[in-house]
């Protein structure tokens, strides 16, 4: 096991985790597994072979796995791509170049042209958000339509929540669960199951200390396909109002939809997300 993990043994836990959940993957799929300049990447495919293609990009601490509730829907439409990133307890590669730098889009790139793809829709969640707005910001003409859930590397970040995380540190997995809820706003009974997966997987999971890159606005401007992003209003990592009020000043074609009540964690998108990917 890598130094993305804290023990050996917990690595192998979250992976057998993991694989299990695959197993219980809803809808037909195939695991890819693809070879790139940081090393073998991981995908999940399902859908049509012939569908126009969907990438998907989970958030930091999380995999594939997190698309379960989506990819049955968007199946029936797309050939969906859900691509384990690099350095997270997925099943890519433990390698962690620099935010700061080119190498994820390149590393992207290698995927795609593993997979055959040449243009796609991309949907990104957080940590998935920034890499889907990196690879769109540089790759504009491969991406057909950009959706950016509480998306990272626009909105002021949030540090807030780390003093709470260091008091409740030393309760072990009860303080974890409580930092998760409070991080990402998962309080009700319906995403429980979700924040104690959450939980545990930063239980044994190192995450990236470095702060994500925030885009500039003439990054921004090159995003011309159609774009959605849906935020929580109470998102306690970034600053949903900023994230609204930097896209309608640089993308003013975005549409910005702001959840009141809802924090970091934005579920139950599926519908929305799928009307507009479908245009």
């Amino acid at each position: 096991m890598s130094a993305i993990y804290r023990t050996e043994a917990g690595g192998r836990e979250l992976e057998r985790r993991y694989r299990e959940a695959l197993r219980a993957w809803p809808v037909p799929c195939e695991h890819l597994r693809v070879p790139t300049r940081e090393g073998e990447t991981f995908v999940v495919a399902s859908g049509p072979r012939d569908a126009p293609p969907l990438l998907l990009f989970h958030g930091s601490g999380t995999n594939a796995a997190m698309w379960r509730d989506d990819v049955v829907s968007w199946a029936e439409h797309f050939r969906v791509y859900a691509v384990d990133m690099i350095g997270e307890p997925g099943l890519s590669a433990p390698s962690r170049p620099p935010l700061e730098s080119d190498a994820y889009a390149l590393w992207l790139d290698d995927t795609l042209r593993e997979l055959g793809v040449t243009r796609a829709s991309v949907v990104g969640a957080s940590l998935g958000g920034w890499l889907a707005l990196d690879y769109a910001t540089r790759r504009p003409e491969r991406v057909e339509r950009l959706v950016l859930m509480c998306p990272g590397g626009i909105g002021r970040q949030k540090y807030d929540w780390m003093l709470k995380a260091l008091f409740l540190k030393p309760f072990g997995q009860w303080g974890q669960r409580r930092t998760v809820a409070a991080v990402a706003g998962l309080t009700d009974a319906r995403a429980r199951a979700f924040r104690d997966s959450l939980a545990l997987t930063f239980t044994h999971f190192r995450p990236r200390k470095e702060p994500l890159p925030v885009f500039p606005d003439d990054a921004l401007r090159r995003l011309a396909m159609p774009v959605l992003v849906i935020a929580g209003e109470r998102d306690a990592m970034f600053d949903s109002r900023d994230t609204a009020r930097r896209l309608e000043e640089s993308v003013p074609h975005a549409t910005v939809r702001i959840l009141p009540g809802i924090g970091h964690s934005v579920m139950g998108q599926t519908a929305s997300v799928l009307a507009f990917l479908r245009g």
